[in-house]
């Protein structure tokens, strides 16, 4: 598995209803916890403003890669 390190862009691997997240959705790592065992990653609007900011196993996400592309969608409301 590719490591993911602070700063990296990173997408979740699962739904997060509760925060009004999917699957897919693109966050950046910005705390790494143990060794890249969690991490906290901000999600983050197109507006600048946080949607939020999460505490997520490594499980919970993947670093982004090359053949990746950019997708658009509204916020539901959480």
């Amino acid at each position: 598995m590719k490591p993911i390190n602070e700063l990296d862009p990173v997408a979740l691997t699962c739904d997060l209803p509760e925060h009004g997240l999917v699957r897919g959705d693109v966050g950046a790592a910005v705390l790494a916890h143990g060794n890249g065992e969690a991490f906290e990653v901000e999600f983050v609007g197109y507006d600048g403003h946080t949607i939020a900011l999460l505490t997520l196993e490594r499980a919970q996400v993947r670093p982004l890669a090359g053949s990746d592309i950019p997708h658009a969608r509204k916020l539901t409301a959480a």
